[in-house]
């Protein structure tokens, strides 16, 4: 599903976020910026460990802030190593939408002009999938109506049950 919101695309897709040609993607991250399980050990993984390095060169951050590093051998340009959580791996709808407004002004920063999220919080974390969706949509749009260069917000989801509730939650927001 794609939905024009303030001259910004918003996407969902179901994929690997790995595999995204956006400029940038988001690794849904820890303030430590170490990558373990789950997004970040795929991102790890597929793009290599320079990644890590360099995201736990510029941490810790605090909780609901964001870090950019090069993408290693992955399509994209950036990831935007968004702390949705800390090391206790515990996360809240207002760490979700803080970290997802810190990922969009990052893009801005270094001229991304489109950027893959995933369901930040929604691992590890342990957040509900439906709640995750409706707080980074809404924090996406929020972001948006400040301003931004950014072209393309495409939430890039694992499976079937997680795309549903981003278009579920994405179609409620533009009705």
């Amino acid at each position: 599903m794609i939905r024009r919101i303030m001259g910004v695309d918003f996407e969902v897709v179901k994929g690997d976020i790995t595999d995204m040609d956006t400029e940038a993607i988001v690794n849904a991250a820890n303030n430590e910026l170490w990558m373990g399980s789950g997004v970040a050990g795929a991102i790890k993984r597929r793009g290599g460990s320079s990644i890590e390095s360099e995201a736990v060169s510029k941490g810790p951050i605090p909780i609901g802030e964001a870090v950019v590093t090069g993408a290693g051998r992955l399509k994209a340009r950036y990831v935007i190593h968004a702390a949705g959580m800390g090391v206790d791996l515990r996360t809240d709808a207002a760490k979700i939408a803080s970290s997802t407004r810190a990922s969009i002004r990052k893009a801005d920063e270094v001229g991304a002009r489109s950027i893959s999220f995933p369901a930040i919080g929604t691992g590890v974390g342990a957040y509900p999938i439906e709640k995750a969706a409706s707080v980074m949509i809404r924090a996406a749009i929020e972001q948006v109506a400040e301003g931004t260069a950014v072209r393309l917000i495409r939430f890039t989801l694992f499976d079937d049950e997680a795309k549903r509730e981003f278009d579920m939650a994405l179609e409620k927001v533009v009705m």
